[in-house]
Parts: structure tokens; C-alpha cells; sequence
């Protein structure tokens, strides 16, 4: 004890106040629900690692925006709460937090030093400028459209609609009270468009399928999966926070299409579901992922250095999509895609010096758009289509469900013990 307080000797050889620790581990834990859009199911194991690093030891109880942390060091602890709003925007420092925290956890990073590391990275600059970020999305937006319509009039609505959705989250970074409605705004602007400039004649397709592509940026499919996996392995308050969570973003979304259809003066039907005649060579659908890759990296601010490998990861799943759906059915084919991605990531970020596996999956994941049916089974309802519109809805939960288990699944097949140290 010295003056009271409690104190461990540390790395350095001087002594671990339980309260500049436990001050650490706060950080580290806002650090990472900031980081677990997501799932939160690696937050209790990541800080318990760190805090056995310093000879101490940590309990947590999580919730999807919060935990609370009690340190426990030489016989006293310490107690806090944290809060974070779960997102998948900043990929740079996930990449950086993984390496810092094995370091701190082999119990060799002297204290002050863990303190230094952790916040640099918490500090950081965004990787990329505010334009390349809006230029992202919009690449993003346009990679997406061939996945509803092969068509050049699919690629070239959708390149001018996801600019309009870029400056929209570009302002909403500067501006937070549009963040809280962002998907309801944008929702709204797209489906204005749609309907009065891009949607006049059923032979481009559905006006369902023009908004679509440039909305699924705020399609909340990964919290839809991630509530669903955090369900199923066990985290039950956090997988139910986060589903209802993930349905009120989806009713922010078709409620903006609804003001759009009003304000145009349109009635609901004007939301049909047809796709147009497919007219893109299978080269462009090809590429346009290498598109869509290049703007996921820079709309999530994932390190540069990761796009090759990001690429594999989404064609792999492409792949074992496309085939195993050729002999199972779409939903099985769903589901081995999501175990193959699943594993595949869970054993390349094994090692510490690899990307952490929520980054090696997050594109791939996009890839099996999860949350768009949703979208697209709430708008043919209001269109006045209810088959197609339970249809849709009730291929959103079975997909939903296929993917999240198949993700755990992988994980689990692919995942090494890591005892503490």
C-alpha cells in the first residue's frame, strides 16, 4: 500500500495504481462498444486479457451502448460505467487497437507506456479526408446497385442518388443533431428523387430497386446478424437491445420513403418491385465489386493497406455464395457462405499481427445483404403488394438467422483456445 492505495508492481518495475489502471480499462472499453456494431461478444474478453496483463482482473456487465467495469487489484476495486454508441465507422482503429492490446496483455508494456499507445489511437485523426470518405460512400452505393438490377440505368441512378446520400452522412459528421435522423432525411431525399426523376417508366426497373442501392449504407443488416449471433451465443440483453434497435432504424428508413411518396403527390403504388431487363455484361457485375471493396474502405475508414485482402474475402464469398446456393437453395447457400467467411476470418486474425477478424468479415458480410429485404418487404406492403411484402420479410429473418449462425459456426470451427496470461 502507498498512501492508501493500492499498488501491484508492474512491467516497469514500479507500481500499478488501481485507479490510473482502472482509468485505462475505461478507455479501452469505450474504445471498443464504439467499435462493436458489430456485437459486443469480444468486449468482455478483449479488456479481461489487458487487465490480466497488469495483474489484475476485470467483470464486466454489457449492454449494446454501455458496460459496467468493476477492477479488481491486491485485494481492492474499483467500479465504472461506461457508455459508447455501437458503430462501424472508424475500421483504422479497430485495426490499431488489436496489436496495443495483445501487447498490453503479454504483460510486458509498462503502464504509462499502454496509457501513451491507447490514446494515440483514441486520438487519431480520421485516415481519410471528409471527401474521400463522401466518395466512398458513393462507390459503395454503386458496387451495391448491380446486386439489385444488372443494368447500366441501375449504375448510373444510383451513382448520382448515393452523392446525394455521401453529402448527407459527410454533414451529418459535422452536424450531430442530423445524425439522429440521418436514415429518415436521406430516406426521404432518395425517395423524392426516385419518383420524380429516375422511376417515370417501369422499363428501368422498380422504384423500390433504385432507392435501395443508394440506402444501404444505412440498411442496418450487420446489427441485424449481430443481434441475432449475440442471441445465439448467449448475450442475450445485448442481442435483444440491438434487434430492436436494428427494426427502428428499418422503420426510420421505409417512413422516409413514405414522406417521399407524399410529398410528390404519388400514391403507393408507385412502389412496385420489378426489376428491368438485365442489360450488363458479367464483366461490369465482376468488377463492380473491386468498386464496392474500394468504397467500403474508405466510407469505414479501413487502413488502405487491406484492400487486397478485403477483396478476397468478398470474392471468396461471392464464390461459396454463388455455388452453394447452385446446389442447396438460396438460404443454404446463404448459410455456407457465412461459415466459410466466418472461419476464413477467425483463422487469418488469429495471430496478432493480422487484421482483427471484424474487419477481415465486414465486407464480405455486406455482401450477403441481410437488411435490404427488410426494406424491400415494408415498402411492397405500403405499395399494396402483401405477398411480395411477407415474402420479403420473412426471407429477411430466415437470412438473418442463416447468417449469424453460419458466421458463429465458422468462428467456432475455426477459433484456437486463448487462455489468460
Amino acid at each position: 500500500m502507498d498512501g492508501g492505495r493500492a499498488v501491484r508492481t508492474g512491467p516497469d518495475g514500479g507500481g500499478v495504481p488501481l485507479e490510473r489502471l482502472t482509468a485505462l480499462l475505461e478507455r479501452l472499453t469505450r474504445m471498443l462498444l464504439a467499435a462493436s456494431g458489430e456485437g459486443a461478444s469480444e468486449v468482455e474478453r478483449t479488456v479481461a486479457r489487458v487487465a490480466a496483463g497488469f495483474g489484475a482482473r476485470s467483470a464486466m456487465v454489457l449492454v449494446p451502448d454501455g458496460a459496467t467495469l468493476t477492477v479488481s487489484l491486491d485485494g481492492r476495486s474499483s467500479t465504472v460505467a461506461v457508455r459508447a454508441f455501437p458503430d462501424v465507422a472508424r475500421l483504422d482503429r479497430v485495426a490499431a487497437l488489436k496489436p496495443w492490446a495483445h501487447r498490453a496483455a503479454l504483460g510486458r508494456t509498462p503502464l504509462a507506456e499502454a496509457e501513451r499507445g491507447l490514446a494515440a489511437i483514441d486520438g487519431a485523426p480520421a485516415p481519410y479526408p471528409w471527401w474521400l470518405r463522401g466518395l466512398g460512400i458513393a462507390l459503395f452505393t454503386v458496387g451495391f446497385a448491380p446486386l439489385m438490377q444488372p443494368t447500366w440505368y441501375e449504375i448510373g441512378s444510383s451513382a448520382l442518388l448515393g452523392l446525394v446520400t455521401a453529402v448527407l452522412a459527410v454533414a451529418a459528421g459535422r452536424w450531430p443533431r442530423l445524425s439522429r435522423v440521418l436514415p429518415l432525411v436521406a430516406a426521404a431525399a432518395v425517395s423524392v428523387l426516385v419518383l420524380e426523376v429516375f422511376a417515370r417508366t417501369p422499363a428501368h426497373g422498380g422504384a423500390v430497386l433504385l432507392m435501395l442501392p443508394a440506402l444501404f449504407y444505412f440498411v442496418p443488416g450487420d446489427l441485424l446478424s449481430a443481434a441475432a449471433a449475440e442471441l445465439a451465443a448467449g448475450f442475450l440483453t445485448t442481442g435483444a437491445v440491438r434487434l430492436v434497435y436494428a427494426v427502428f432504424l428499418l422503420l426510420q428508413l421505409y417512413l422516409g420513403v413514405m414522406l417521399g411518396v407524399y410529398a410528390t403527390g404519388r400514391d403507393t403504388s408507385a412502389l412496385f418491385d420489378v426489376a428491368a431487363r438485365a442489360d450488363l455484361p458479367r464483366w461490369a457485375v465482376f468488377l463492380s465489386w473491386v468498386v464496392f471493396t474500394v468504397g467500403t474502405v474508405l466510407a469505414f475508414a479501413a487502413p488502405w493497406r487491406l484492400l487486397p485482402v478485403l477483396l478476397g474475402t468478398v470474392y471468396l464469398t461471392v464464390a461459396v455464395q454463388s455455388g452453394a446456393t447452385k446446389l442447396v437453395g438460396e438460404v443454404g447457400g446463404t448459410f455456407v457462405a457465412a461459415v466459410a467467411l466466418g472461419a476464413l476470418a477467425t483463422a487469418v486474425a488469429h495471430r496478432p499481427d493480422r487484421p482483427p477478424r471484424l474487419l477481415l468479415a465486414l465486407p464480405g458480410f455486406f455482401t450477403l445483404t441481410v437488411g435490404s429485404l427488410g426494406m424491400r418487404g415494408l415498402t411492397s406492403l405500403a405499395g399494396g403488394h402483401p405477398v411480395r411484402g411477407f415474402h420479403d420479410l420473412l426471407s429477411m429473418v430466415t437470412t438473418v438467422v442463416a447468417i449469424a449462425v453460419g458466421l458463429l459456426l465458422g468462428a467456432v470451427l475455426a477459433e484456437r483456445p486463448q487462455p489468460l496470461p
